[in-house]
């Protein structure tokens, strides 16, 4: 599964954006993804993540509510639609793929997961 983020930019606090990531491959619903970030001098750290089904998903505390991940199997993309951004939301954002489409697959640990695409740089200006 090859992963490919997009949708980053500059934006002010208060805005929104959107950001997408697409895979290769024919099972896509087979596995769990989640969007994780990653500020400088800080560890990545996850943000949401959805079932293969796209019928449950989970959230970190910090962006519960002003952050929705979604995703269109027939496209093979999720997206991450970001709203009411702050400041301290400015990172690197990366998307990954777990094997196995289940609520159990949707880790809030990086290791955890099979696929990586690149990041996408998210700047919130204050």
């Amino acid at each position: 599964v090859q992963l490919q983020a997009c949708g980053g930019g500059l934006v002010q606090a208060g805005g929104s954006l959107r950001l997408s990531c697409a895979a290769s491959g024919r099972t896509f619903s087979s596995y769990a993804m989640g969007w994780f970030r990653q500020a400088p001098g800080k560890e990545r750290e996850f943000v949401a993540a959805i079932t293969g089904n796209g019928g449950s998903t989970r959230y970190a505390d910090s962006v519960k509510g002003r952050f929705t991940i979604s995703r269109d199997n027939a496209k093979n993309t999720v997206y991450l639609q970001m709203n009411s951004l702050k400041a301290e939301d400015t990172a690197d954002y990366y998307c990954a793929a777990r094997m196995g489409g289940g609520y159990y697959a949707t880790s809030l640990v990086p290791r955890y997961y099979n696929y990586w695409g690149q990041g996408t740089q998210v700047t919130v200006s204050s």
